[in-house]
């Protein structure tokens, strides 16, 4: 089945196409060849932009999860030899102080449709069941709908080709540097289910290893560079502005809602 028939991805790739083009229809007299390609980097900063209200919510989750640490540190010291009341009390912190421990998928689940409406404007030759504009289209004479490894297989490459894509890795890359040495917070090290507790047919919640979690969000950034070698140039555009977006969002709402300083002191002592 292709996705793209699904009813609410191909509206929503339709949503897309109609608000690319007329950006694009307005840059153009401006930019000339790049009027698409801008377009593409325009809808990124739209989407990120209505996305900021998920921004605020991640960085305040990692503001409580930093104030709850000394809480977390004294149950698991008080129940490592009963690790399945250890989750359950666990569990019901953070549902205490309204916190999720899965705060930092947000911002890329709540963005994987309008990658996907991206990916598909640039892979269908017709949309609406018009020919598809977008195809014609192209960022220092490459089509916006190929990929790096697309002309590899093809033997394509020019030195145009390994110059654009280079750049852009080596960007993405670049930036999620930055972002995972300025922006990755030190989780607590959060126990996951152990197996005599799963083997215990006990119906209490488990609770995943957040350290693993954030440790593998931490590198999500650098497989974006990958990624972007595989998808056409314009997806890959979205995905260098977006990281670029998350980078600088994060650090001016580190900043407005206090992210790196201290936080108070809280009462470890926890309830039997």
């Amino acid at each position: 089945m292709n996705i793209y028939e699904f009813l609410p991805i191909r509206l929503l790739v339709e949503a897309a196409y109609t608000v690319v083009t007329t950006i694009s229809s307005f840059l153009e007299p401006l930019t000339g060849g790049f009027s698409a390609a801008l377009a593409v980097i325009v809808l990124t900063i739209l989407v990120r932009a209505v996305l900021i209200p998920v921004g605020v919510s991640q960085v305040k989750a990692g503001i409580t999860r930093k104030r709850l640490a000394p809480k977390i540190s004294a149950l698991q010291t008080k129940y490592k030899k009963q690790p399945e009341l250890m989750q359950q009390k666990l569990m019901e912190l953070y549902k205490e102080e309204n916190a999720s421990p899965f705060a930092g998928c947000l911002p890329v689940l709540a963005q994987t449709p309008v990658l996907m409406a991206v990916y598909g404007l640039f892979i269908h030759s017709t949309i609406s069941g018009h020919a598809n504009e977008l195809l014609g289209h192209t960022l220092f004479g490459l089509p916006l709908n190929t990929s790096f490894f697309k002309l590899l297989g093809a033997g394509d490459l020019t030195g145009t080709a390994i110059t654009v894509y280079l750049a852009l890795v080596v960007f993405i890359a670049v930036v999620a540097g930055f972002s995972r040495r300025l922006l990755t917070p030190a989780a607590p090290e959060t126990p996951a289910a152990t197996p005599s507790a799963t083997r215990s047919g006990s119906d209490a919640p488990t609770m995943p290893d957040l350290s693993g979690v954030m440790k593998t969000l931490s590198f999500m950034p650098f497989l974006t560079a990958i990624f972007a070698l595989f998808v056409p140039l314009a997806a890959a555009l979205y995905l260098a502005t977006t990281t670029t977006w998350t980078l600088c969002e994060r650090l001016a709402l580190n900043r407005v809602l206090g992210a790196n300083e201290p936080q108070p002191a809280t009462n470890t002592r926890v309830a039997g």
